[in-house]
């Protein structure tokens, strides 16, 4: 990220880096076709790992009386993270509640529906499921935020 690059400009995760934001990646450690590298370290992917589900549990107290959560196109995986780092939220930090909870995928699926949508918003909150092309959602999603954004406070 030090370096640039050609898209930089339009990366998420350089973004985040670039305004300080803090972003979290949970591996599973043999999904990937990098994990199977001769030079892949399962020790450290599973340690850093380890260090952003932290992360993620110190920062969903944030949600409470306001937050947003989107997940985007994880069927599995961050659905299940997601509601774990809830829970643990919860129980260390106290109530998160009054949040809205988003699902933008291509189809319906059990996990995100539960551990995004209903569970996590069940006593207050808001839950919103979007459903169709993740190259016509996304765009959708970023201009509208960008849209919000450039509005007078």
């Amino acid at each position: 990220l030090s370096k640039g690059g050609p898209s930089t400009d339009h990366s998420i995760l350089a973004t985040a880096n670039r305004l300080g934001r803090p972003v979290t990646s949970h591996a599973a450690i043999g999904t990937d076709i990098t994990h199977i590298h001769p030079e892949s370290n399962g020790e450290s992917i599973g340690a850093a790992s380890y260090r952003d589900f932290e992360l993620l549990c110190q920062r969903i107290p944030e949600l409470n009386d306001g937050g947003v959560v989107i997940n985007i196109g994880s069927a599995v995986i961050l659905p299940e993270v997601f509601l774990k780092a809830l829970s643990v939220a919860r129980n260390l930090a106290g109530p998160v509640r009054n949040f809205t909870a988003a699902n933008l995928d291509m189809n319906r699926h059990y996990r995100p529906s539960q551990n995004v949508l209903l569970r996590p918003t069940r006593s207050s909150g808001q839950a919103l499921e979007v459903i169709g092309p993740h190259e016509i959602l996304v765009p959708m999603l970023f201009q509208g935020v960008c849209e919000k954004l450039a509005q007078p406070k």
